[in-house]
């Protein structure tokens, strides 16, 4: 009954001339302030992934505000088709934000180091990108597939893969704080680890001693004091802003024309897959405070924008997105529900992105600064995988293996990066990214333990009872004895059916 009446309010909203919340239209002084709060949520995450992938790969920082400028102005456009659609093809048309994921950052590097030259990984970018281009083209073409085959990404995998995420990424915090070559003699200076400290301790106190939306930016204010005592200290070097333009346009494949490489190219979309995963959580999870149900073909409009970003990234020299699930929880806290409100942040990122002073500016934070952030920011990546993974049953099957093997094969490349340095060139691009490895593997491993059935068991009259339904007076006794165990139902989310060649009768009909 509860459910029947959920399904109809949106009807009879309709018959009363009203509104659903996510498509109502606010009044502009209010939209206007909702729109620059979650654009100040976003935003540190969203600068976060050029400002670490620029330094990796020898840019300088010129060339790093172009990915900035890049990253805000593609992450505008996506966050506006996201919320308010186009036709039926993009857009969730939820309050959903779009920013540049952190899944991309070490495939990125990985790629580009690969195919760049001897101390110049830049050289690599045009590989970098064309691998981007045809993985937008794919994350597009199989938008529609994925939304309907989730079942094969549970927890269990999407939880170990993000928790590589975050482990993974910790190297390129502590490049950013201490330096990347530690024979020089500026690597690991006391007072940079201290700056990065304090940033991270402004972090925690914030975080602690404020709550509601000064809570939400605890980040983006760490950094803004971590700025402001870098300046005594001599760190801060905003002199080039006073040069930089007020308006830019981007780029076009600014590091050269794409380049294709199949290594790179499966790696890339590999990355895709994860990012839809993530995505699809966020786009639920927003449904849900919003009191909308989602169909797959929304799902799939959802994913596809997705798809789209990857591709204006491949040759605006940007990063594909995904939901941000910083954005989600001010939603719920604010019960602003209106999708117009992202709309206006949309609006926001895209002014920004055209602004170089703008880029500019963000590109010229002292590295620590930016380093002591990240540090939180990934490792609260991790955590998210933890939590995610406290949803799976790791009772009487072989879970708890699958995320074992998963994590050892997958962080083999960030504890030894040149662990695989023997082995051919294209084989080093896919698993020497922590990610792609540990996607590669723990999606392996979950359909061999948890869907492949080498042998069926044994049909019983019992066993297709339980495939229709059954649960009257079955004990946990009868189900192991039949092959139906609580714990397989548990992991992989399906019913028994009965094996073909049972001869069934139909299921009997109920009258409403």
């Amino acid at each position: 009954m509860a459910d029947t009446a959920v399904r109809e309010a949106p009807t009879s909203a309709r018959n009363n001339n009203s509104v659903h919340p996510v498509d109502e239209l606010l009044p502009m002084r209010k939209n206007l302030t909702l729109g620059i709060q979650h654009l100040f949520i976003m935003y540190a995450g969203a600068v976060a992934v050029p400002l670490i992938v620029g330094p990796a790969v020898g840019l300088n920082t010129g060339q790093t505000a172009l990915l900035i400028a890049a990253d805000l102005l593609v992450s505008g456009v996506c966050t506006i088709i996201q919320a308010a659609g186009i036709s039926w093809v993009f857009g969730v048309r939820l309050p959903v934000v779009a920013g540049a994921t952190f899944t991309v950052l070490s495939p990125m590097i990985t790629i580009a180091t690969q195919f760049g030259t001897k101390g110049n990984p830049a050289a690599g970018l045009p590989v970098v990108y064309g691998a981007l281009l045809v993985s937008g083209v794919f994350g597009v073409l199989i938008a529609k597939p994925f939304s309907m085959i989730l079942r094969f990404f549970p927890p269990l995998v999407t939880g170990t893969v993000i928790a590589v995420i975050g482990l993974s990424l910790i190297g390129a915090d502590v490049s950013l704080i201490a330096g990347i070559d530690a024979t020089a003699a500026s690597y690991g200076f006391v007072s940079h680890i201290g700056l990065a400290a304090l940033v991270v301790l402004m972090i925690v106190l914030v975080s602690r001693l404020t709550r509601g939306f000064l809570s939400q930016i605890a980040v983006l204010l760490a950094i803004l004091i971590g700025v402001l005592v870098a300046w005594p200290m001599g760190l801060d070097h905003f002199s080039t802003v006073l040069h930089a333009n007020w308006f830019g346009s981007p780029k076009i494949f600014h590091f050269g024309g794409p380049q294709f490489r199949a290594s790179a190219i499966i790696s890339m979309c590999i990355v895709i897959l994860v990012t839809y995963t993530e995505s699809t959580a966020d786009m639920l999870a927003v449904a849900e405070i919003v009191g909308k149900d989602l169909s797959p073909d929304e799902i799939a409009r959802g994913l596809r924008t997705d798809g789209l970003s990857a591709f204006l990234a491949s040759f605006t020299n940007s990063f594909p997105d995904t939901a941000y699930a910083e954005n989600v929880g001010i939603v719920s806290m604010t019960g602003v529900k209106s999708r117009w409100v992202v709309v206006t942040c949309g609006i926001f990122l895209v002014i920004l992105g055209l602004i170089p002073k703008v880029s500019d500016a963000i590109a010229n934070i002292p590295g620590p600064v930016i380093g002591g952030a990240a540090t939180v920011m990934f490792a609260m990546v991790t955590a998210i995988g933890i939590r995610t993974l406290a949803n799976v049953n790791f009772e009487n099957n072989h879970n708890l293996l699958i995320v074992a093997v998963s994590l050892s094969v997958g962080l083999i490349p960030s504890v030894a990066p040149n662990f695989y340095h023997r082995f051919p060139a294209n084989f080093q691009v896919i698993f020497g990214s922590s990610i792609t490895s540990t996607v590669i593997v723990v999606f392996l491993l979950n359909l061999f333990f948890n869907h492949w059935k080498a042998w069926p068991p044994k049909n019983t009259a019992l066993r297709v009872a339980l495939g229709y339904g059954a649960v009257a007076g079955v004990t946990d006794e009868d189900l192991a004895a039949h092959g139906v165990t609580a714990a397989t139902a548990a992991t992989t989310g399906e019913s028994e059916a009965p094996a073909p060649g049972i001869a069934t009768a139909p299921r009997p009909q109920t009258s409403s």
